[in-house]
């Protein structure tokens, strides 16, 4: 397994190019190996993967975990999506940055988010699956979410009106969640 690690404008959030061996009859990508993951200095250990399938507009975001901090490893593996991360981490000069990009199954990267940023999507295509392994098991006494239109981030989604969750249209912004005594886990 072989893997190219694209930096992007903010630190510590990658894109990862996986070797892919193919012919007319389809094609092989190892998706993760942790030998490979260690080297490249991201994380090797992954106790749980997610599926997710969404309709075309369909906005999930902006999650994160605090209890324990988790990292997301992201792919698309049907479809279309905007997959999309803020910077969370207090002290960090990208403080409330954010940064998206359009990610299709031809695409065949993955996009890697440490624990202190917020991650979510929004599909583009008439349905798109997505997948994410995560470093730590879900806890739903120890995460939360930014509100995926607070003004002070400015994101530029795909979709003016989003087909959202109730939980993520009353999500709280990101002023509000550096006040949280939790924010103090995730310091740049």
């Amino acid at each position: 397994m072989d893997i190219r690690v694209e930096t992007t404008p903010l630190r510590d959030l990658l894109i990862l190019h996986h070797q892919v061996a193919g012919d007319e009859r389809g094609f092989f990508m190892e998706v993760f190996k942790a030998d490979v993951f260690a080297q490249a200095g991201l994380p090797a250990v992954y106790p749980q993967a997610n599926l997710s399938r969404s309709a075309r507009g369909v906005l999930r975001g902006l999650h994160f975990q605090w209890d324990p901090p988790q990292a997301k490893l992201m792919r698309v593996v049907r479809g279309e999506a905007f997959l999309m991360a803020v910077d969370i981490r207090k002290g960090s000069p990208t403080l409330g940055k954010w940064f998206g990009r359009r990610v299709s199954d031809k695409d065949l990267v993955q996009v890697f988010a440490p624990a202190g940023f917020a991650r979510g999507f929004c599909a583009v295509s008439e349905s798109a699956d997505i997948q994410y392994f995560v470093t730590g098991l879900w806890n739903p006494k120890g995460e939360s979410g930014i509100r995926w239109n607070d003004p002070a981030l400015g994101i530029v989604w795909p979709v003016a009106e989003p087909n959202l969750s109730k939980k993520d249209a009353e999500a709280q912004t990101l002023a509000e969640w550096l006040k949280r005594p939790e924010s103090d886990r995730f310091h740049y």
